[in-house]
């Protein structure tokens, strides 16, 4: 079991002139969405509202075949919402997400050890410690500890929004605090040179090494993904890109599923770039299931 932990939001997402599809997305539930596609067993620890936006998402959880049983109810807040805007096949999110519940997803401990009981992983990204707070960081570190001396592994995505933080020393340290429970990272380089100063995926890769993270790739966009330890994996070529929202987060789910299938890491990776490669292609973060699983890693 994958456990994910994260907000999820409601998505408006370009459709034609003017208009705009309704979906739920958010980082961690991307992740999870497309694991589940894969045939990998999920659970979602979130926060919504009490009222009925909230209900559908629930039901779109379960009709997504992941585990909802880690949702709490907010009857103060509701779920935070974001609209994409298109640049080509690059975006730009408008977010109204200050009254989202989930920021309150790590304040109840006791729901959190709940929320990851039975995870074999657990995936968090940096957007969670943003929004959580400091007081729901402490929290999260402390369940992911108590959580792998369980024995499950956690997997994090640092995926900065810069503007989700007071100023890059927090940021820095809520990253480093995490990293310290972390097993397998999936960083992305802009992001970590823009915080960290590295100069290569390299750079950053032997950075993460020596926090004692013993499973690193390096994303690097439409280029070549650094593995630690193996090199770099080269993307899909020919991919003809709509919309890249949704690109780094399926990347994850198809390198967990596929080193979960048995690849190594250099093969999942190159996997993890189909898939992504595959999910550019269509508007919003959810590619058509059917899109993502006829594609198989074997």
């Amino acid at each position: 079991m994958i456990v994910g932990v994260g907000e999820a939001m409601v998505e408006f997402a370009p459709a034609s002139a003017g208009l705009y599809a309704r979906a739920f997305a958010g980082d961690a539930l991307n992740t999870l969405w497309y694991l589940a596609r894969l045939g990998v067993a999920c659970r979602l620890v979130t926060r919504v509202g009490a009222d009925a936006l909230s209900d559908d998402f629930v039901g779109f959880l379960r009709a997504s075949g992941i585990d909802e049983a880690a949702v709490s109810r907010d009857p103060e807040r509701t779920m935070g919402l974001y609209m994409i805007e298109l640049d080509g096949a690059e975006r730009r999110f408008l977010y109204w997400r200050d009254s989202s519940a989930a920021r309150r997803l790590a304040d109840d401990p006791g729901r959190l050890d709940a929320g990851l009981a039975g995870a074999t992983l657990v995936h968090v990204s940096g957007i969670t410690l943003a929004i959580i707070g400091a007081e729901g960081r402490r929290n999260l570190v402390a369940a992911l500890h108590r959580a792998r001396a369980r024995g499950a592994r956690v997997c994090f995505d640092p995926n900065l929004r810069r503007r989700l933080w007071k100023d890059e020393v927090e940021a820095r340290e809520a990253q480093a605090g995490l990293y310290a429970v972390t097993d397998i990272a999936l960083p992305s380089f802009d992001d970590e040179a823009a915080l960290w100063g590295d100069a290569t995926p390299q750079d950053c890769a032997a950075r993460l090494a020596g926090l004692g993270v013993g499973e690193i790739v390096v994303k690097n966009g439409a280029g070549a993904a650094h593995v630690h330890r193996c090199g770099e994996v080269a993307a899909a070529r020919g991919v003809e890109a709509r919309d890249t929202t949704g690109a780094g987060d399926s990347f994850n789910a198809g390198y967990l599923a596929a080193r979960l299938g048995g690849l190594a890491p250099a093969e999942a990776c190159g996997f993890a770039h189909r898939l992504a490669g595959e999910v550019v292609r269509w508007p919003g973060a959810l590619a058509p299931a059917g899109a993502v699983e006829a594609l198989g890693w074997a």
